[in-house]
């Protein structure tokens, strides 16, 4: 019975119907919840959820005698709340942001939604300075985020802004300040805006690769010593080998008894005790 009432909705009263159009955005990883109207589950008859996505187009629906479809295959569902049913988006990302067509009946009535679906994300920030014509450029990048973050200087100089669009909506900022002559670079920090933060962050450019050449001094220094000790245990083994073969040799064999020298005291013992005998 759901069913007939729902195709005679789809050919009729819901083709004339204008849908509200309707905006919400998720932080990116965050479980999102769509509600497609506020009536309260027990007079609703049906909800239907036909999504469009940038790669894929799915469908949602739900009917008090439990006749419920689902093709997205993704991990969203209708859920239950409080006598209330909503459309549960888990771990939302990028590949989620689209358009979402929500039409419902009721007892009473019925509702027709539009909602356009986008995501927050952070960026990736990083800050650095670079040596260009005798001249010291600090570099600010917001990598990945959306919306677009905006980024600013401590002190005022000739600076530009580049802007780069992602295929999957991302945006990624780089600014880079020439720095005036009077201004140390060690005081100099980059100053970062996103709708994802609660509050501005502050980041200090540094050259790169400047601790690695700062450590170079230290490691040659360890170099030599592990090598100059290497060598010096190699010699004392090799001094070692050489005073034990010394020994060895001017030890002299060991003297045997003169077997000749021996026999006849033995015969001249054998004779006397035979006398005796």
């Amino acid at each position: 019975m759901t069913w007939i009432y729902i195709l005679i909705f789809f050919f009729t009263a819901s083709r004339g119907m204008t849908p509200v159009n309707r905006k919400a955005v998720f932080n990116l990883g965050s479980d999102a919840r769509l509600i497609c109207s506020n009536r309260t589950q027990t007079k609703a008859i049906f909800v239907i959820w036909d999504i469009e996505l940038k790669h894929k187009t799915c469908k949602i629906s739900f009917s008090n005698e439990g006749q419920n479809i689902n093709t997205c295959n993704d991990g969203k569902s209708i859920q239950n709340s409080t006598d209330q049913s909503f459309l549960h988006i888990p771990n939302f990302s990028a590949s989620d942001v689209g358009a979402y067509k929500c039409e419902s009946a009721y007892t009473g009535g019925n509702e027709n939604y539009k909602i356009a679906v986008g995501v927050t994300a952070p960026p990736a920030v990083s800050a650095w300075l670079e040596r260009r014509d005798k001249k010291i450029v600090a570099v600010c990048r917001a990598e990945r985020g959306n919306p677009a973050a905006n980024i600013s200087w401590s002190v005022i100089g000739n600076h530009s802004v580049t802007q780069q669009n992602d295929p999957d909506g991302f945006v990624t900022v780089k600014s880079e300040l020439e720095v005036p002559e009077y201004i140390d670079p060690e005081n100099l920090t980059c100053i970062v805006q996103h709708q994802f933060w609660e509050r501005e962050k502050t980041f200090i450019p540094k050259f790169r690769g400047l601790q690695i050449l700062c450590f170079l001094p230290i490691f040659g220094i360890i170099f030599i010593l592990v090598a100059g000790f290497s060598i010096y245990a190699l010699k004392k083994v090799i001094l070692l080998r050489q005073c034990q073969q010394t020994d060895t040799s001017s030890k002299s064999p060991p003297q045997t008894e003169d077997v000749e020298e021996v026999e006849p005291y033995a015969s001249y013992v054998q004779r006397v005790n035979s006398i005796y005998n």
